[in-house]
């Protein structure tokens, strides 16, 4: 059985726009009849297209979108933008085109104008970027608006939500013109502030373009898609974007990596900083007060003698760190800080699918799933588990086919110098050797620590189930890696799978419950 992959979400209703008046507004030349045309969306992709759409023809990897006309005009599309090239496969046709050099370039504000989402009119809007931390800043940011009484909205890697209504994500950011649909969705039911996952290939391929963020923030940057970027500075430089006037108002910078400073120095827009760490310089510090399997306690610090206690169903002090940005993310947008503290004094109440999610049940071994899959976020869960743990650690992972192979030598140093026992599984292993990753990670771990218990278990079913059979009442497991995720990705094909339910299934087969 396949994947399902969700649809796009757009507003039930949409004031048509006129394509002569479209392209009037962008200046752009038009062939045919535009004047008796109204758009009701937008569609880059003919899988999605709807009758009314505007179909945006670009080149892409392989083949120009143009090549897919006969489909377009099959699902509805009423009029065509594209470039000079596509301009020359599509001949002549009975519906308009629009004529526009780099279509990509200028898609968000194309579809920010289609969907009505102009200035005026638009929730709050807050952005999150980093290698680690991104999904639970949004969420956390999300549950914190709630608690506050906004009507929110999210778009992150596990979900989207609007106005209570919770879907599957197809990307942690979506394209532009699903972005801009989701948003003016979110405005039709009522959202009041929305928290977006911002990944460094959104920016680099403009998938925010069209949006104007009231705040955004940095998490922290390390070793990860350098599949992608070439090496750190650029992969740095692919998230700088964000804070340009172009995107957003205000912005706040976690220190507590080097990159920090470079975003501080290199911003466009006013920036506030925070850090977790001792004799860091900083507007805001947040500090833990306490750690339990279940929680994370901690106080935030800021200017004019502002303190702010609360806590998050989250195990460790990078989830603090993570509350505390969300939390001056929120006073930047103009939220009293009083009233933030009022808010939360009880504690954030948040639910985070497959980031350190406690899947134990009243008897056992603690069995957590997490989505970390970088070497720093290795780092910062076994730290965190390692710390309400009496008994041993047993770690369970696997590395990523066809992705940043690079890390995984660190991944796999980190994961043997932090546990006690280590399974080594698969996870997607796409088109490449699952034995062969699996090889690799194995070496490097003994290479790391000679005399560490180190298993090779494939498939990861078997590795959890090994783990389980292996741990007593005190001792941890933590399985990294495929977190809230709902497939395994085999040789291109997406086959349904949870962990959580996996790692459940193996402790009621052992009489753990």
């Amino acid at each position: 059985m396949k994947e399902q992959i969700p649809p796009i979400l757009r507003p039930d209703a949409v004031l048509p726009v006129n394509l002569a008046q479209f392209a009037e507004h962008f200046d752009l030349p038009v062939t045919g009849d535009a004047e008796s045309v109204e758009l009701t969306g937008i569609s880059m992709n003919t899988g999605d297209l709807r009758p009314g759409d505007l179909f945006v023809a670009m080149p892409g990897k392989k083949t120009h979108g143009a090549n897919f006309i006969a489909q377009a005009l099959s699902q509805g599309a009423v009029a065509v933008v594209t470039d000079s090239a596509g301009i020359e496969l599509l001949g002549s046709l009975e519906i308009p085109i629009l004529k526009l050099e780099n279509p990509r370039a200028r898609l968000g504000e194309l579809a920010a104008y289609v969907y009505g989402n102009v200035a005026g009119n638009m929730p709050k809007i807050f952005g999150t970027t980093g290698t680690n931390g991104k999904t639970s800043t949004s969420y956390l940011l999300e549950a914190i608006l709630r608690q506050l009484g906004e009507t929110t909205g999210l778009t992150s890697t596990a979900e989207r939500h609007i106005a209570g209504e919770v879907i599957v994500s197809r990307l942690t950011t979506p394209e532009s013109p699903e972005m801009q649909a989701l948003i003016a969705r979110m405005r039709e039911k009522g959202v009041t502030a929305v928290a977006i996952e911002v990944s460094a290939q959104a920016l680099s391929q403009l998938r925010v373009d069209g949006l104007h963020f009231d705040v955004v923030g940095f998490t922290n940057l390390s070793h990860d898609h350098l599949d992608d970027y070439k090496d750190m500075q650029e992969y740095l430089e692919a998230k700088l974007p964000l804070f340009t006037k172009r995107r957003a108002k205000r912005g706040v910078v976690c220190l507590d990596t080097k990159y920090g400073k470079d975003f501080v120095r290199q911003s466009e827009i006013p920036v506030v900083t925070i850090t977790s760490e001792l004799g860091v310089d900083a507007d805001w510090h947040v500090a833990v007060t306490a750690e339990t399997p279940a929680y994370t306690s901690f106080v935030l610090a800021g200017p004019d003698g502002v303190y702010i206690r609360s806590r998050v169903p989250l195990l460790g002090a990078h989830m603090a760190a993570n509350a505390g940005l969300a939390i001056v993310m929120l006073v930047e947008a103009g939220f009293a800080p009083e009233r933030i503290a009022k808010a939360i004094e009880g504690g954030i109440e948040a639910y985070l699918p497959g980031r350190t999610e406690r899947v134990t049940g009243a008897t056992g071994p603690d069995v957590y799933v997490d989505f970390g899959h970088s070497p720093d976020a290795f780092l910062n869960t076994l730290s965190a588990v390692r710390k309400v743990t009496e008994g041993k650690l047993f770690m369970v992972f696997g590395a990523d086919g066809d992705r940043d192979a690079s890390k995984r030598p660190a991944m796999a140093q980190v994961a043997a110098e932090g546990c006690d026992v280590l399974i080594i599984t698969d996870h997607h292993p796409r088109f490449e050797d699952p034995a062969a990753i699996r090889k690799t990670l194995v070496d490097c771990a003994r290479a790391a620590k000679p005399n560490l218990e180190i298993h090779e278990v494939s498939p990861p079913e078997a590795a959890i189930r090994k783990a389980v059979s292996m741990a007593k009442p005190g001792d941890a497991i933590l399985w990294a890696g495929p977190g809230h995720q709902d497939y395994r990705d085999i040789r291109g094909v997406r086959t349904p799978y949870s962990a959580r339910h996996e790692a459940r299934a193996a402790l009621a087969e052992n009489g753990w419950s």
